[in-house]
């Protein structure tokens, strides 16, 4: 057994021989200590609609939803829905997106997307991953955090904090999000891919952070391999 516990608290973890139900088992535990104190399992994004969301995701590729959520106040105040966003003046769009990073590109998607949502899908968010990731500058992730929050269809969102996380706690070691996505699907009951997301996600927000994870304060670093507590 990968897990050892002693008085029931795990003491050990021993990597090489944990199986598929000793993941799945220290998931559970995991999620049993941080579910509480993450209970919030929506996006950190502004949105009124699922248009809104989804373009405000594909601006937060490598870019933080604080700052976001600063460019899409004026970006959606004056262009909020695909008719408004696909006629916007790109130069225009440049200039609002700017501070988000590789800005042009970024312009010219959400003006491309925009314009694909008219003419394909009627001007409406499409419900499928394969609908979502067709759409220009929409990737998995993106198309994973407009299912599960506009239309409640659960998916496993990888994005740069739950992959740090997920390595660091054992459940995968794989750099590429679709197979981290599946070495979680492999071990999270369905019904709880949603929370599992945005909780292991807010943890590495919070304490697991990239540089310097506050391992001393982790509340979960009893089931953390890395952990030398």
């Amino acid at each position: 057994m990968g897990l050892l516990f002693q008085y029931g608290i795990m003491y050990h973890i021993d990597m090489s021989t944990e199986t598929l139900p000793d993941k799945k088992a220290r998931l559970q535990m995991v999620m049993k200590t941080l579910g509480p104190l993450y209970p919030d399992h929506r996006p950190l994004l502004d949105f009124e609609t699922p248009f809104q969301l989804l373009v405000s995701t594909v601006l937060a590729a490598q870019c933080t939803d604080a700052a976001v959520n600063i460019v899409t106040r004026e970006l959606f105040s004056r262009f909020p829905d695909p008719a408004a966003l696909a006629e916007a003046p790109l130069p225009e769009l440049e200039k609002i997106v700017h501070s988000t990073g590789f800005f042009r590109a970024k312009a010219h998607n959400i003006k491309a997307l925009s314009r694909q949502l008219l003419e394909k899908h009627s001007g409406e968010v499409p419900d499928t991953m394969e609908g979502l990731t067709a759409l220009p500058g929409a990737g998995r992730k993106t198309a994973s955090v407009v299912l599960s929050t506009c239309f409640g269809i659960p998916a496993i969102i990888v994005d740069t904090h739950f992959s740090r996380v997920t390595k660091r706690l054992g459940f995968t070691h794989s750099d590429r999000p679709e197979e981290i996505e599946k070495h979680l699907a492999a071990i999270t009951p369905r019904d709880e891919w949603i929370a599992v997301s945005h909780v292991l996600n807010r943890f590495g927000r919070n304490t697991c952070y990239a540089r310097k994870p506050d391992c001393e304060n982790c509340p979960v670093k009893r089931l953390c391999p890395e952990s030398a507590v």
